[in-house]
């Protein structure tokens, strides 16, 4: 961590619980917090009730294999190491939510999901009951530890692998006991996997996993039919003419181009773009990428990395994990559920779908995340799932 200075801040020895999946980044990060004088203790969360299924080569995570590279990681590193099972917790609150969403015609992130519900609480929760201190993992963000003890969580020092995005859920109380020790290091992944191999950990060489942990084969479309069965139902254009089929629109995204099966051009040429999902008629529209263009949303249920803003203030909004960030206005107002967050962006931005996260920066500072409800498009309807 550091002062507002950029100074180092005298650590005291804390007990920290190191969230190790079996990656390299997680196990440098347990690594350099043991070298930074804490008190470690390894754990790997079993988020699968069948273990072996949930990796594919590089993809997915949390297989058997995955804990005993976690294992090998912490005995290199000499601290003691446990495995958690919190698969039942992972499926009620992230794989079945991510279900849930999808049929509910909206696009969910179960990364930012995990995060709040399962290392953030449930992890973290379980940790404070035990007598730690912090929990670390290996993501890329940085703690900033202000002269009145408040923390605030920032960019990654090295922004090409920033994962700030997904963190935005994380209010004040966790990132007390956060800690990224990864995340003020200016260095590339190659240099991390040299460190790892310095430290002689055998994960130095091993794939990262990508894409949705538990979605192995990276088939979204498959995953959800098998949940949610298959239903044909229309692809429409903007006027309602009927383009072709479908077999479930939760297998649709806005956005998408891909894989539409028109079977047909458009009069005009261009391609056509996934413009709405409509779940209670089973219909997608479709349309220009013009048509994509929102100028402004409305999101709910907002969560704050520190003190809530007050009155309208000028952010930079980042709108998907590997996305841009883009110059907004936002105000936080009452809303018919509570607290909605209002967000009218600069320019255009294409591509934003009820059920994201947006995530608002105040320069490098995450100042908060909430969940898009609705979005305004130029000259058109606004799309509220």
């Amino acid at each position: 961590m550091t002062d507002t200075t950029g100074a180092p801040s005298p650590a005291p020895r804390l007990r920290v619980l190191a969230a190790m999946s079996g990656g390299v980044d997680s196990a440098v990060a347990a690594a350099r917090a043991v070298e930074a004088g804490h008190d470690v203790t390894g754990v790997h969360l079993a988020l699968s009730a069948n273990p072996q299924s949930f990796r594919t080569g590089a993809r997915g995570c949390c297989t058997i294999e995955d804990s005993r590279d976690a294992r090998r990681a912490a005995d290199v590193i000499g601290i003691p190491f446990y495995v958690w099972d919190l698969a039942e917790r992972f499926r009620q609150d992230v794989v079945e939510d991510f279900v849930a969403e999808y049929e509910a015609g909206r696009t969910p992130n179960p990364c930012l999901r995990c995060n709040e519900k399962i290392k953030f609480a449930a992890l973290l929760d379980k940790a404070l009951a035990l007598g730690f201190d912090a929990v670390c993992t290996g993501h890329y963000a940085t703690v900033v530890v202000r002269e009145d003890g408040t923390r605030e969580l920032h960019r990654a020092t090295d922004t090409a692998k920033d994962q700030s995005y997904v963190l935005g859920v994380l209010d004040e109380r966790q990132l007390a006991h956060a800690m990224f020790p990864l995340g003020d290091t200016a260095t590339t992944k190659d240099e991390i996997r040299a460190e790892a191999e310095r430290r002689g950990l055998a994960v130095a060489k091993k794939p990262d996993s990508h894409d949705i942990c538990f979605i192995a084969d990276g088939d979204t479309q498959g995953f959800l039919a098998k949940h949610l069965g298959t239903a044909e139902g229309d692809i429409l254009d903007e006027d309602g003419n009927k383009l072709g089929t479908h077999s479930g629109a939760y297998g649709f995204t806005v956005g998408q181009r891909k894989g539409l099966r028109i079977g047909h051009p458009a009069p005009d040429g261009k391609p056509r773009y996934v413009l709405d999902i409509s779940p209670v008629d089973n219909t997608v529209t479709v349309g220009p990428a013009s048509a994509l263009d929102v100028v402004a949303l409305r999101a709910i249920r907002p969560r704050w990395c520190g003190t809530p803003p007050t009155g309208p203030g000028a952010y930079t909004a980042q709108l998907r994990a590997h996305g841009g960030e883009t110059p907004v206005t936002a105000e936080l107002v009452g809303g018919p559920d509570g607290d909605e967050l209002r967000v009218a962006f600069t320019e255009p931005v294409r591509g934003v779908a009820p059920g994201q996260a947006i995530v608002l920066y105040d320069g490098t500072r995450v100042v908060g995340s909430a969940t898009i409800a609705a979005t305004e498009r130029r000259g058109a309807a606004a799309v509220t799932r």
